[in-house]
């Protein structure tokens, strides 16, 4: 059993697309970070970091915080979406890393200056409008010859898509990127994803281009 610590953010929703995707028995427990709950002792004891998403397996005890870790130890514990043909498991956990370090930190703080603080900064809304840009022109080619980020569908293209499923906020015209408009597309259908988008609770239906 995985106690799963998430709130409705592109990096909880990772770790809970993917344990839906795994088909295991999990327990949600929300973290409201809007209360700032993810600074309770509590939860603290388990993500030292308060961030979300963390997770308890119950199993052996272990606790895990950062979702690209959590991502790794799922996947490779239930055997699923990381292949272990070495070169495969390494271009997928080169394209999560990617997204760990690229996608996710400037997605991120475009959110900040495009979608909550709007004419407070030009210079900072410029850069990361750009930036943003920038790294879907980046998954646009990789898209341009596979169906997923790493040729078969893995953690890569579950860590990457919850960013992107916030192109609006990044004001990104998904007309520009048809393969990652294509391959978000067809992400979003599966039933997995559109379980786990919801987890801890419903915020919206899923946007799509």
């Amino acid at each position: 059993m995985i106690d799963l610590y998430s709130w409705t953010t592109p990096n909880g929703r990772k770790v809970s697309i993917l344990l839906e995707e795994l088909g295991v028995e999990y327990t949600t427990h929300a973290i409201d970070i809007s209360k700032d709950e993810q600074f309770a002792p509590e939860f603290l004891a388990i993500s030292p970091n308060n961030r979300i998403p963390a997770i308890v397996d119950q199993e052996n005890g272990l606790s895990l915080m950062e979702s690209g870790a959590i991502m790794l130890y799922l996947a490779e514990k239930y055997g699923q979406f990381l292949s272990k043909d070495p070169t495969k498991k390494w271009k997928t956990t080169e394209w999560l890393m990617w997204q760990m370090g690229g996608l996710g930190p400037m997605a991120g703080q475009a959110h900040h200056f495009l979608k909550f603080n709007p004419g407070k900064a030009p210079y900072a809304e410029e850069r990361y409008r750009n930036e943003a840009k920038r790294l879907y022109g980046v998954l646009d080619k990789q898209l341009s010859d596979k169906a997923y980020i790493a040729d078969e569908y893995s953690i890569a293209d579950m860590a990457v898509w919850p960013w992107i499923s916030r192109f609006e906020w990044q004001e990104i015209d998904m007309k520009e990127f048809a393969n990652v408009s294509r391959w978000y597309t067809e992400i979003a259908a599966r039933p997995a994803v559109q379980k786990g988008y919801q987890i801890p609770k419903f915020t919206q239906d899923i946007p799509l281009p």
